[in-house]
């Protein structure tokens, strides 16, 4: 009989963490500043966290954890799930009412914070139901302590929330197995090498650092060096002085790098991929990064939903721009109609279905049955398979425009524009419109100065007629999430409804 592919057989992201420290007990696991842990002292000090939540009433409860990129959040981030709990990240940047709509969502036992969050959190634990409030301050216990029990792998290890920039943040439940099994589909596909030493600047309360940073980490005994956040200047040095080896990050820390001016002269010596995730990344920005670094970039697609990753493209296949790659072992993608749920040749909304799958959205049961059909994830989001099952991301289903009968997806008019030597970022948009329905309006960031005339004439060499932006702004900067996605959001609060008379 043929060996089982390892991803079936995975059970916790626990089980990840054990291995790495039976076989690399004095490897570095986890750099944050000055702090170095061994894979001995991380899983030590999961161990004694563990053993603490468990102490004061975790498990099978859920524990939600506010901590800025710091060892803590590393630590509590496995510790939370090692104690049987369902442990549940949140943006500590939320505002207050921010953070109670989840916390009275969730209905947590104990919240674990970083002392800048810890006030809040108190202020709002009676209303949340929350019996005890920690507080991290990175005095970790790396000391040899029980092991708690490993958690039944198909029991809810983990509620992610949403990002809540077109509505309200919703809950999505996933399983210890399913998680650990997305990252042995990624290993499969993108498969690490022993000792890598990966850079997280992305927030390790999101679902992209905890999949490409954090999690995959572990798989190679490799080194996760922590930064507090993004900033260009601390990533060209810890590139340099941390030997990094792999690089996730968002498109916009791409194309941000690619602006610093300290970044032409980095030491990328040691840099050997790199991973793009969070938000689909411009052909243009793929090119130039990779003609500037020599370093790969693979670009993937999924979201939280898909726990979180459905696509990558392959070291040992054909990388083709524009397009996110293949489906990771055991997940199938099908292209269908929006209005029928038909299959379709034509650009659709992309539905997908494998062991990775979310087990639907906290306390939001019909929510569920909408997202979930027929045991396939509606992703919500428009593309389209190639001939050798290569899929495009087009757009998201509610960012699409339709202005004057005619749909048009703004991924596309960003791509053309960032075409234009004189463009850095690009964001393009629907607002409501009388007359046409919707008008697309698009704001960019300039390189250099240039005429607004001269933008739009490359656009409508490009596009058809009715795809160039009717309002082309140029601002300062772009307004993006916490996880540097553009927040489509805010661009459409700070426009106006165009006249019917226009």
């Amino acid at each position: 009989m043929a060996p089982t592919a390892p991803w079936r057989d995975a059970t916790t992201v626990l089980a990840l963490l054990d291995a790495a420290a039976i076989t690399a007990p004095d490897a570095e696991a986890v750099v944050f500043g000055t702090l170095r842990l061994t894979y001995r002292e991380y899983r030590n000090a999961v161990a004694n966290l563990a053993t603490e939540l468990r102490h004061h009433g975790a498990l099978d409860t859920r524990v939600v954890l506010l901590c800025g990129n710091s060892a803590d959040a590393a630590v509590a981030t496995l510790a939370i799930q090692a104690a049987g709990a369902v442990f549940c990240p949140v943006n500590p940047a939320y505002t207050e009412r921010e953070l109670r709509e989840i916390l009275t969502d969730c209905r947590p036992t104990i919240a674990l914070c970083d002392t800048i969050c810890a006030p809040l959190v108190r202020k709002l634990a009676s209303e949340a139901g929350i019996a005890h409030v920690l507080t991290l301050d990175n005095n970790l216990d790396r000391t040899a302590g029980p092991i708690p029990p490993p958690p039944d792998p198909d029991a809810i290890g983990m509620i992610q929330y949403t990002g809540g920039t077109t509505g309200r943040p919703k809950g999505v439940m996933l399983t210890h197995r399913s998680i650990a099994t997305n990252v042995l589909q990624r290993e499969a596909v993108l498969p690490t090498r022993p000792g890598g030493r990966f850079l997280c600047m992305m927030p390790l309360f999101h679902s992209f650092a905890l999949a490409m940073n954090l999690y995959q980490a572990l798989v190679c005994a490799g080194t996760l060096v922590i930064l507090p956040r993004y900033r260009p200047d601390w990533v060209v040095a810890a590139l340099r002085d941390e030997r990094i080896t792999v690089l996730p990050a968002g498109a916009t820390v791409f194309t941000g790098l690619l602006a610093y001016d300290g970044f032409a002269n980095a030491d990328l010596s040691h840099l050997r991929v790199c991973y793009s995730g969070a938000s689909a990344l411009p052909a243009e920005i793929l090119r130039r990064w990779e003609q500037t670094t020599g370093a790969p970039i693979y670009e993937g697609y999924g979201q939280t939903e898909a726990g979180p990753i459905l696509t990558y493209n392959a070291p040992d296949a054909a990388v083709k721009p524009g397009h996110v790659g293949l489906p990771l072992p055991g997940t199938e993608i099908q292209i269908v109609d929006p209005a029928t749920g038909q299959p379709t040749n034509q650009p659709g909304e992309i539905r997908a279905r494998g062991p990775q799958i979310m087990a639907g959205y906290w306390n939001r049961p019909e929510e569920t049955a909408s997202a979930l059909r027929n045991g396939w994830l509606h992703t919500g989001d428009i593309g389209a398979l190639d001939a050798d099952g290569h899929l495009a991301i087009l757009d998201r289903l509610k960012d699409m425009v339709i202005t004057g009968g005619y749909n048009v997806y703004p991924r596309e008019i960003d791509d053309v524009l960032l075409m234009h030597p004189a463009v850095q970022e690009a964001a393009s948009f629907g607002v409501p419109d009388a007359y046409r329905g919707e008008m697309l309006y698009a704001h960019i960031v300039l390189r250099h100065p240039a005429a607004i005339d001269d933008i739009l004439a490359h656009c409508r060499t490009n596009l058809a007629r009715y795809k160039v932006p009717a309002s082309l702004t140029v601002v300062d900067a772009i307004p993006k999430t916490a996880v540097g996605k553009v927040d489509k959001a805010a661009l459409k609060r700070g426009q106006p409804s165009t006249a019917a008379s226009r």
